[in-house]
């Protein structure tokens, strides 16, 4: 769902022109951002599954994907966000963090625990969409496509003269690079 995330924060641009595009990009990863030195740590693991490839791993996070633990970095995230972006750059900041743990949700196996490091070993959770590889491609290139609906949608409307022709050619730039990225996730290489 890498590819999926990105999507998400083009179209949440279209909507925030005053957050950054790349504290956007940033917020729609982070978790994955955490993930990767708890995972370098041996902390969080990833174990292969039965199907290489595209989604082809069950991804032990226990605090940089669990609920309580993704809600928290979501909260700090926001609050430090608000600081420089004003209240509501705070609030989108943090809502696209979170929104990385809702699609994840979808399309993870049950391998998103609720509480850090699964303390109480309640069930994990985990819609496991990636099961069914063609419907987790299906679900990541709608959001790809929405995003660059919307970012292309607010470029048109939003800018005049030369700055239009660099907002499209940037916007247009941006959309072969989400593409590049959905094949990274359907041929495994992210």
């Amino acid at each position: 769902m890498f590819a999926g995330h990105f999507g998400v924060a083009v179209a949440v641009k279209a909507k925030s022109p005053e957050v950054p595009l790349w504290a956007l990009m940033l917020s729609t990863q982070l978790l994955d951002v955490i993930f990767v030195p708890l995972f370098l740590f041996g902390e969080e693991t990833i174990v292969p599954v039965a199907g290489n490839g595209y989604g082809g791993s069950m991804i032990h996070a226990e605090y940089s994907h669990s609920l309580i633990g993704s809600l928290v970095i979501s909260l700090f995230s926001g609050l430090l966000a608000a600081r420089f972006l004003g209240r509501r750059g705070g609030l989108v900041i943090g809502s696209v963090v979170f929104s990385h743990w809702l699609l994840d949700l979808l399309v993870h196996r049950p391998d998103l625990p609720i509480f850090p490091g699964n303390v109480g070993n309640l069930p994990l959770l985990g819609f496991g969409l990636w099961n069914f590889p063609i419907f987790s491609i299906i679900a990541e290139s709608i959001l790809i496509s929405l995003g660059i609906i919307f970012y292309f949608r607010s470029i048109v409307s939003g800018t005049k003269g030369k700055n239009r022709v660099w907002a499209i050619s940037a916007g247009a730039i941006l959309s072969v690079l989400l593409v590049l990225s959905l094949f990274t996730d359907v041929l495994g290489a992210a």
